[in-house]
């Protein structure tokens, strides 16, 4: 069931990033609403979770999958760049969570 937090805290995270940028710098107010729960309920999540798993690979799934997830809404959302360095530091990112994992 720690596992379902995780992931649950991981995708509030992403979402309340992404409403972060579509908030505009908090000039609309329903975006910057949504970001603040979506962060709530992340940080909820995740609390719950490290009470059952490591808190280092918790927080180390948490931001590197959810740095993942942000990196791919901003090159299909927001038509970010994709170069292969950034592709290749995703993957860097994903090994090291792998790692820790098996670890």
């Amino acid at each position: 069931m720690a596992w379902l937090f995780l992931a649950l805290a991981i995708v509030s995270e992403a979402a309340g990033t992404i409403s972060m940028k579509f908030s505009a710098g908090f000039s609309k107010p329903g975006y910057a609403v949504v970001m603040i729960i979506c962060y709530g309920v992340s940080f909820t999540f995740l609390t719950i979770a490290v009470k059952q798993l490591d808190l280092s690979l918790s927080y180390a799934i948490w931001s590197g999958i959810g740095t993942a997830l942000v990196t791919v809404a901003g090159v299909f959302w927001f038509q970010e760049p994709v170069s292969m360095a950034k592709l290749f530091s995703i993957g860097l990112i994903l090994a090291g969570v792998i790692g820790l994992k098996i670890a």
